[in-house]
């Protein structure tokens, strides 16, 4: 099985192959590819490498799939003794991309 964990929109992420993955809103549009270079860990059967940080000479592509908006999280907030309160929404901006190819130069 081959697996990388990457650095992408300030999270660390577990990708595999033909997976698709949804990760903070990015500047790019649907359809547009893009190339990761910090690969955290790469493993490629009995071959695993770990960087310190990043791995040397790997990369993974990607292609945007869509942009959407996450699910809804309610932030209630509430005094007590002052009979105020205030309820908010939120929906995160996210971007779906699907993982196309994993480039290993050994």
């Amino acid at each position: 099985m081959k697996y990388a964990i990457i650095e992408a929109a300030g999270k660390q992420f577990w990708i595999e192959l033909g997976r698709f993955y949804d990760l903070n809103r990015l500047a790019v549009k649907p359809g547009d590819k893009i190339l990761f270079k910090r690969v955290l860990l790469v493993k490629d059967g009995d071959y695993i490498e770990i960087g310190q940080p990043c791995v040397e000479n790997i990369s993974v592509k990607a292609t945007v799939v869509r942009h959407l908006k996450g699910k809804k999280i309610i932030v209630f907030k509430r005094k007590p003794k002052k009979n105020t309160s205030s309820k908010n929404g939120h929906k995160q901006p996210l971007t779906r991309v699907m993982i196309d190819e994993i480039n290993m130069l050994r």
